[in-house]
């Protein structure tokens, strides 16, 4: 009974795979068969180790085709020529570009497809030649250039400071020191000095601010001594003209008298003159004076 039912669950397991089996073969006659593929050629300047003969191309992560076949370029042996399949109608076009690329830390090798701008004309076939994708770097490669570089770059770094801490340079650096220290305290004396130089700016300011008030002060008695003097002075012009006043009329006065006395004397002189006997001789009347007779009379 129990080697009926085993040879039953064999008998049914290979029914299936057989069923299996020619449903596979009915597709890949119907479909695989029929499927076109391209053929390009990459040529690679940098190491493909990991690389193998039917590894996956992939178009922005799509499967889109396999390497066919891994050599060594024979014209140029510092490259590595690839032949890859691609299925046809994949969006192959001038700006597209091939690079290594790995799965995670499996440490598998495919080709990834990058670029492909939709306005970019496709990269055609020219007669016979099959078309070449350039190459592009992969991202281990740029990661190997970029430390390769900053090896050097930090290779003349060491030596640059290696040369920066001689002997020579450390004495040189000790001596800025002790005259670095020189100068500050230099400075801290000039500062003193200075801040004594403010303290006495202060001083002066406070001065000149007091000698300033005395000075409108006195500006201010002297405004008014100038106000009084202009006032006395005005007093003593007033006075000075009215005295002036007083003594050219009497001078007038006097020369009024003066100039009748004058005419007196010059009629005189005629009389003396015209008859000098009268002078001893003649008897003149006085004319009456006041109170007498006559003092009225012409």
């Amino acid at each position: 009974m129990e080697s009926r039912i085993n040879y039953t669950i064999v008998g049914l397991f290979v029914v299936l795979l057989l069923t299996g089996m020619m449903t596979f073969a009915y597709w890949l006659m119907k479909y695989g068969g029929n499927q076109k593929y391209d053929h390009y050629y990459v040529y690679m300047s940098e190491s493909v180790a990991g690389l193998s003969p039917d590894a996956s191309v992939k178009f922005r992560g799509v499967d889109v085709g396999t390497v066919e076949h891994i050599g060594i370029n024979p014209k140029n042996p510092e490259e590595v020529k690839l032949l890859l399949k691609i299925r046809h109608g994949t969006p192959i076009k001038v700006d597209t570009k091939a690079k290594l690329e790995s799965f995670g830390i499996t440490g598998l090798t495919f080709i990834e497809l990058t670029g492909s701008s939709k306005d970019a004309p496709l990269l055609q076939k020219t007669g016979d030649k099959i078309p070449v994708i350039p190459e592009s770097p992969s991202t281990f490669s740029k990661i190997d250039k970029s430390l390769e570089l900053l090896a050097e770059k930090s290779s003349l770094a060491l030596d640059k400071f290696d040369r920066l801490l001689s002997e020579e340079n450390l004495d040189n650096i000790a001596a800025i020191l002790l005259e670095t220290k020189m100068l500050t305290r230099d400075m801290r004396r000039q500062l003193q000095g200075f801040q004594d130089l403010v303290d006495n700016g202060v001083t002066m300011e406070k001065r000149m601010t007091e000698a300033s008030g005395r000075l409108e002060d006195a500006s201010v008695s002297v405004k008014k001594m100038a106000d009084s003097l202009e006032k006395n002075y005005a007093d003593v012009g007033r006075n000075m003209s009215r005295d002036a006043r007083q003594t050219f009329e009497s001078l007038n006065q006097l020369l009024y008298e003066l100039d009748i006395l004058t005419e007196d004397l010059q009629e005189t002189i005629r009389d003396i003159k015209a008859s000098p006997s009268d002078l001893l001789f003649k008897h003149s009347r006085p004319r009456p004076g006041p109170g007498e007779k006559g003092y009225h009379e012409k």
